[in-house]
């Protein structure tokens, strides 16, 4: 498979960038070709090539896991957990992280150039699923040599590619990592990333996703969507002890439509702030790949029967205050991996954080993961 290399040097990491002739055969039918993947490493390969890990990143996240956003000016959005002295040591691993096909931090998606027309792809992207982004991560690690994963991990929709990748390629993974998952999106969820999906599809500056020549993007839209979609990664604990019902910079209610409460103000902030850096054609195409994501479908209705040719050992967390992806939801998981004959171990850890507790600090879950990379159990 021909490819066309470029990388760049950072302080935190290599930063790099590969386009591969492909094809690419996706779910759909469709075929994706060339296949652009962006990713950063960290660490070296050992002598015989068994430290690798791959780190799966949730939906609004990227390859920097754990270097400086080059848009935000912040620390990768993993930093308590890889780094120096942490569980995913570059000293000891060798560690990969890819910006998933989809997205807009550097790899095919929506904004890319479709070599057809010469134009961004918009709309005309085909539709994507969790299991299209583990194989192009494949047809990256085939790029880089890696024959083999000690350890692929991945929290929230990184869990998802996480454990798909045992389910697809059974001889490759050697150790699993399920932090705040599951094997299905429920109803709920695929109702929660409609409303995020209407509220940009309604805004007018959307315009069929074609906003890319005048850059005029629909800023709004996508602002609005990301403020539904934040509120469920928090519990209410946690927005209670916040923000209560306090008010924003402010001693009385204003009888308007302003931001009176600090909540308010801090949502219309996440919303603004997320617009400077996503797409919102790569915000639609990702919630729906999460929304067609269920591993039993893929196998006779049997999530058993998905890890069957696995001899992968598992290790699947949860939180108490999560309830996008609830502990309810990992224990489906873990009974359908002992059915299969699968080793995996199961804890539930306890965070005032809701389902971003796995982004958060969070000393118990650092632990759990060191010591199952060293070979124990969670």
């Amino acid at each position: 498979m021909a490819t066309i290399p470029s990388h760049e040097d950072s302080r935190f990491g290599l930063r790099r960038h590969v386009r591969l002739t492909g094809p690419l055969r996706l779910d759909s039918g469709a075929m994706l070709g060339p296949v652009d993947i962006a990713y950063e490493t960290y660490g070296a390969m050992n002598a015989d090539r068994s430290n690798a890990i791959l780190i799966c990143h949730a939906l609004t996240m990227d390859q920097y896991v754990a270097s400086e956003h080059p848009v935000t000016g912040k620390p990768g959005w993993w930093w308590r957990l890889v780094g120096e002295g942490k569980p995913i040591d570059p000293a000891r691993h060798f560690i990969v992280c890819a910006n998933v096909i989809g997205s807009c931090l550097g790899s095919s998606g929506p904004a890319s150039i479709d070599p057809a027309t010469g134009e961004p792809y918009a709309m005309r992207f085909p539709v994507i699923t969790i299991a299209d982004m583990v194989r192009a991560q494949a047809m990256l690690l085939d790029h880089l040599g890696v024959d083999r994963l000690a350890t692929v991990i991945g929290g929230s929709m990184g869990g998802m590619q996480a454990l798909t990748w045992p389910t697809l390629f059974p001889d490759r993974v050697e150790s699993c990592i399920v932090i705040a998952s599951t094997a299905r999106h429920s109803a709920q969820n695929i109702a929660f990333h409609e409303v995020g999906r209407q509220a940009i599809m309604a805004d007018p500056h959307w315009r069929g996703g074609d906003y890319y020549a005048d850059g005029v993007t629909p800023g709004a839209g996508l602002a609005v969507a990301r403020m539904a979609a934040h509120i469920t990664y928090l519990s209410e604990a946690g927005l209670t002890e916040k923000f209560g019902r306090r008010l924003q910079g402010r001693n009385a209610k204003t009888f308007g439509f302003d931001a009176d409460f600090q909540v308010e103000s801090y949502l219309r902030h996440q919303g603004l702030s997320f617009v400077e850096r996503f797409d919102a054609n790569s915000y639609l195409y990702i919630t729906r790949a999460m929304d067609y994501y269920d591993i039993a479908e893929d196998h006779g209705g049997s999530l058993a029967r998905a890890f069957t040719a696995s001899k992968a050992r598992f290790c699947l967390v949860s939180f108490d205050t999560d309830w996008l992806y609830p502990t309810a939801e990992s224990r489906v998981i873990v009974h359908a991996l002992h059915a299969s004959g699968a080793q995996a171990s199961f804890v539930e850890l306890s965070s005032p954080f809701g389902h971003d507790a796995f982004l958060l600090e969070c000393p118990e879950l650092n632990r759990v993961v060191d010591g199952f990379l060293k070979g124990g159990r969670a």
